[in-house]
């Protein structure tokens, strides 16, 4: 497998950067273009891809012509697909109460409701991924593809890269609960949109310090991993709304989805406790050396 596209001291920052905006849009085609994957896997990947494609435009925004729009363009592609994961996101919430026991229920009621979820799933699965989706993402990819390589980046300094990640870095800690028990699905849901576009952008450095970004990128994933957790929460829990699908359990399931929510969330704090412990200007300065020191 070809080496993943990143920043090097040693190379030239440009073709770099045109190199990791060509690489993640060819790892979108691959996802939706793929006849092998099932229709919820090229929407997963590919849905993962257009995060990493918006986390870079967020990053280029001040160097690149048209970045807010193919971030806008690329979110609204993820959204035309969302629905897709509803029932899978659901299926998994479910599943973690009663691993965790937050939720015992007779197996009647839980394969009724396993067999509900499933059954979402599998009707967004035909419905998600439509060949007139699949037509309408590939020729924006093509054309996203051809902006890339006219992408004005040459020279390019690292400074700029650096105070970009700081914005990010800050972005994502402001967000981060003073009270993670008072914090809403909503609040955890921001931060969680701020910790995926950081941790994406972070991968471009991570060639700069191998070991400690390798162990930055991972505790941010495992960040992500909490908070979307709490997220396929919200969506099981939209489910048993009135008139929804698991509306008939909606006493059992809400008081378990809290506990849950609340357990999860004590994880997440202590993550992002260790994640940004550093304040924004050392975090830059421990970048910008990173970068002389391996010149």
């Amino acid at each position: 497998m070809a080496e993943k596209p990143a920043l090097k001291p040693k190379a030239a920052i440009g073709p770099a950067v045109r190199a990791v905006g060509g690489h993640i849009l060819a790892e979108a085609r691959v996802a939706i273009s793929d006849p092998e994957r099932s229709s919820e896997a090229a929407v997963h990947e590919f849905r993962r891809t257009m995060k990493q494609w918006r986390a870079l435009m967020r990053l280029l925004a001040p160097f690149i012509p048209d970045a807010a729009r193919w971030r806008h363009e690329a979110r609204d592609h993820a959204r035309s697909l969302a629905s897709a994961r509803d029932g899978a996101a659901a299926l998994n919430a479910f599943e973690g109460l009663i691993t965790k026991g937050n939720l015992v229920l007779s197996a009647r009621s839980n394969e009724t409701i396993r067999g509900r979820l499933e059954a979402l799933r599998a009707s967004e699965e035909k419905s998600g991924l439509t060949p007139e989706l699949r037509d309408a993402i590939l020729a924006w990819l093509d054309l996203a593809s051809g902006a890339v390589e006219m992408w004005p980046l040459d020279p390019f300094d690292f400074s700029a890269i650096a105070a970009q990640l700081t914005i990010s870095y800050r972005n994502a800690r402001r967000h981060v609960p003073d009270d993670w028990s008072a914090a809403s699905g909503e609040d955890l849901h921001i931060l969680r949109q701020r910790v995926v576009a950081l941790r994406y952008q972070m991968e471009l450095v991570e060639p700069l310090w191998p070991r400690f970004g390798r162990m930055w990128t991972d505790e941010a994933e495992r960040l992500r991993g909490r908070l979307g957790q709490c997220q396929d929460i919200e969506v099981l829990k939209r489910l048993t709304e009135p008139r929804q699908l698991l509306a008939h359990w909606r006493s059992r399931l809400t008081p378990a989805c809290a506990e849950r929510s609340a357990a999860l969330a004590q994880r997440a704090a202590r993550i992002a406790h260790r994640l940004f412990a550093e304040k924004p200007k050392a975090f830059r300065s421990r970048l910008e050396t990173l970068w002389e020191q391996a010149r």
